[in-house]
């Protein structure tokens, strides 16, 4: 049976993006994984937009801005997007002895983000999709226990 997650006030709710988890990634406070993974997209390109989205008030606004086409994305972004995505979860469960012990208790369980709208980090309304987050979130597993 999968673990599944989605909303920051459910269960595992630690797993997305979106929970008040900060990090300290490239000199810098981020709110939470998705400030720093939507800024990312504008570092080279913008980087005032960049700073403009971690300094956001919420991550949902953090995600309106990153997903904007406004401003232009840094021309790299779909090869590196992912390696952005685990330097940021690997960071947070680093970081945060709390939610490492909930990730590392998930055992061998497969890691899924139940998202009805997003068929690359999560597995869309059809349940066919990449599931990246929960690859990552995964990988992420494997890489504190391996550390241990």
């Amino acid at each position: 049976m999968a673990i599944t997650f989605y909303r920051v006030k459910e269960a595992y709710g630690c797993f997305s993006n979106f929970s008040a988890h900060p990090i300290q990634l490239d000199g810098k406070e981020w709110p939470t994984t998705e400030h720093y993974f939507q800024a990312q997209k504008f570092v080279t390109t913008a980087p005032e937009y960049a700073e403009k989205i971690r300094l956001a008030s919420s991550p949902m606004t953090a995600a309106q801005l990153g997903r904007s086409r406004k401003m232009p994305l840094r021309k790299d972004w779909e090869s590196i997007k992912d390696d952005v995505m685990r330097k940021a979860v690997y960071t947070k469960f680093k970081s945060h002895p709390e939610i490492q012990s909930v990730l590392l208790d998930t055992g061998e369980e497969e890691i899924v983000e139940l998202t009805t709208t997003d068929t690359y980090w999560g597995v869309g309304s059809q349940g066919t999709g990449k599931n990246m987050l929960g690859i990552i979130l995964m990988e992420v597993r494997t890489r504190l226990r391996e550390e241990m």
